[in-house]
């Protein structure tokens, strides 16, 4: 087993896709079982910074060059890796529902995976998108991170949507929008959607709106 230190950049990337919150995976191909998946990565070989590193793999990945993202953890436990001692500083991305259809073809082979019916996962990659998803259910209860997966313009019953779909419960729907019109992110537009029955108003996260919500646990 090799003794160098290998340093990459780990991504757990999230987007709402077909009623699920999804994770992109590329399949495994190193040491270990056939038929795993893994989350991506990229080899972190300077003068550019961790993050642009992990812009450089969001793009190699999905051919996107903006995304929400945000430093998850390190991880660099002995044995965790094949290869020898591979530190890995993992961080999470989220993917508006409206940028999917303005994705460049990929570089490298992927797919998006519900996370209610996940693949069989390499390494400790299993352990990394169970925090990274306990780290964003626990942001969604004080800042206003669910607003990074959805389009620019949207209605009230689908920011509840995409927050039930997050924290994989029901909210209930006058208490969820009295605290989420108390905490003034957001503002209604002259839009409306059209559809079955009254047609619905359309909202936007306030641009100036302060991201760091004071009340604790504001929107369950």
């Amino acid at each position: 087993m090799s003794t160098e230190v290998r340093l990459e950049v780990l991504l757990v990337i999230f987007t709402l896709k077909d009623e699920a919150l999804q994770v992109w995976l590329r399949p495994w191909h190193e040491t270990g079982p056939e038929g795993q998946w893994a989350l991506p990565a990229m080899p972190f070989v300077g003068p550019c910074s961790l993050e642009q590193t992990a812009y450089q793999c969001l793009e190699a990945c999905l051919g996107l060059r903006e995304a929400y993202l945000e430093q998850l953890y390190t991880y660099g436990e002995p044995g965790r890796h094949p290869a020898g001692c591979v530190i890995s500083v993992a961080y999470f991305a989220l993917i508006a529902m409206d940028a999917l259809a303005q994705m460049a073809p990929a570089v490298q082979q992927g797919a998006w995976f519900p996370l209610s019916n996940l693949p069989p996962l390499a390494l400790d990659h299993a352990d990394i998108l169970a925090y990274a998803l306990r780290r964003l259910r626990y942001k969604l209860e004080y800042t206003a991170v669910g607003f990074e997966l959805l389009p620019e313009r949207f209605t009230l019953s689908e920011i509840q949507h995409t927050y039930e779909l997050i924290l994989g419960e029901r909210l209930d729907k006058r208490n969820f929008r009295r605290r989420l019109l108390q905490a003034g992110v957001i503002e209604p537009t002259p839009q409306v959607r059209s559809g079955e029955g009254r047609p619905a108003r359309l909202y936007r996260y306030r641009p100036d709106a302060i991201a760091e919500i004071k009340a604790r646990r504001l929107f369950p």
